[in-house]
């Protein structure tokens, strides 16, 4: 519209001004059609370019919110992955832990079977240098009575060899009894009675005839009593520690329990007193055993 006006004007000016002719006037026009063509042809080519940049703009502002949507969701990937790793490292330091603890109780476990071992080849020293002394005692007095034998010429060689043949006799009476019920009242008398060794074989002889007696368990337990009663302790908790493991459903284990944990207050070793203490209360809870073991434990 604007060219158009602007081409009337100029064809106006030209014949009022009187001086164009008609090939002049023709000439403008063809110009001013050919720049109406190139106005319509640039504000055809500014429409399309301004429908590109709106195209532009909308492609822009979409992959401007994919990029956020990536981001958001590369920044969510990575909070969870923090999470997973806070989480594992959680955990790795809680095996740390555990592996720590657990390490310090095979430490404390080895030191005190060590020092337990320790102990027990001393007692066993001890007690072989004590049956050594015996022996040699024994040898001395035997070579004393045979001296005074002879300077009173009373033949007691012979005496002694006529009254030998008598012990096999009793020995072989003894090695099979008429019963294990019978072999148990006699080598629990002799305990009765005092008699630790005669009572100690006994009850071994009880185990070795009659190994699936009723009795077994009892015997064995009187066994590591014999060893109590003479104050051999560390042996005394062996004994009753078969009684715990050769006999699990037999009725002496809470007493066996009991007195391994007596023992071991006996010979000082407090800690493992405490755990074999607490072991009964917690798998026996309702026996008389474990009301003592109770008492035991508040006055260590």
């Amino acid at each position: 519209m604007r060219s158009h006006v602007l081409r009337i004007g100029l064809i106006a000016a030209v014949l009022l001004s009187g001086c164009a002719l008609q090939d002049d006037v023709y000439t403008l026009d063809h110009r001013l059609s050919a720049l109406e063509r190139r106005n319509l042809d640039l504000e055809k080519q500014n429409r399309e370019l301004q429908q590109l940049n709106r195209e532009m703009l909308e492609a822009k502002k979409n992959i401007s919110s994919r990029v956020e949507g990536l981001d958001q969701n590369r920044r969510e990937d990575e909070m969870a992955l923090r999470s997973q790793y806070a989480e594992l490292a959680a955990q790795l330091d809680a095996l740390r832990q555990e592996s720590q603890m657990l390490s310090g109780q095979l430490e404390e476990m080895d030191y005190l079977v060590n020092k337990k071992l320790k102990g027990y080849e001393e007692s066993q020293q001890k007690n072989q240098e004590r049956m050594d002394r015996l022996a040699a005692d024994s040898a001395a007095i035997q070579k004393r009575i045979e001296t005074i034998d002879q300077y009173l010429n009373l033949e007691g060689a012979g005496v002694r060899k006529s009254s030998q043949p008598s012990k096999p006799p009793a020995k072989a009476a003894a090695a099979k009894p008429a019963s294990d019920q019978a072999l148990y009242l006699e080598s629990k008398r002799a305990f009765d009675d005092g008699r630790m060794e005669a009572s100690r074989k006994g009850f071994e002889q009880l185990i070795a005839t009659y190994p699936k007696s009723q009795h077994a368990d009892n015997a064995q337990f009187w066994i590591g009593e014999t060893y109590y009663r003479e104050k051999w302790y560390e042996k005394a908790i062996l004994e009753y520690q078969k009684v715990i493991e050769k006999y699990p459903s037999g009725n002496k284990i809470p007493a066996a329990l009991l007195k391994q944990g007596l023992a071991f207050v006996k010979i000082g070793e407090i800690n493992n007193a405490r755990l074999v203490l607490k072991e009964l209360i917690d798998k026996h809870p309702g026996t008389n055993e474990a009301a003592i073991a109770k008492q035991k434990l508040e006055a260590l």
